[in-house]
């Protein structure tokens, strides 16, 4: 089992950098990263503090299958994103909007500052 690429794979769909991560369990960026690459083992404590940084819980660690997830939406013929969060709590999909409208203001704020140049 690849605990460490579900653990990578749910990070980057949150939005959180590695240092991020490594800040909330008190380790090195180079400690987290062994953890994504699998290189080092993985307690049951570390994993409940990793599941509870991110917000989900262990079993949606050791069972995350994006490709469940986009083979599903290709057949209802949604986009990914839809499919994906309906599946997260309430405060999982408020999470991802107000990534995607500070995301959304920065596009904005560097398409100005291109214009302006």
């Amino acid at each position: 089992m690849n605990i460490g690429t579900n653990i990578r794979k749910v990070r980057d769909l949150k939005g959180f950098s590695q240092e991020f991560m490594a800040n909330r369990l008190t380790i090195s960026q180079r400690q987290y990263s062994r953890i994504e690459n699998n290189e080092t083992e993985l307690t049951l404590s570390k994993l409940e503090t990793i599941s509870d940084v991110l917000e989900v819980s262990i079993e949606q660690l050791l069972g995350f299958d994006d490709q469940h997830i986009f083979n599903n939406n290709n057949q209802q013929g949604g986009n990914a994103a839809s499919v994906l969060i309906q599946s997260f709590s309430e405060k999982e999909r408020e999470q991802y909007e107000k990534r995607i409208c500070h995301l959304e203001g920065e596009i904005l704020f560097l398409r100005n500052q291109l214009e302006s140049k």
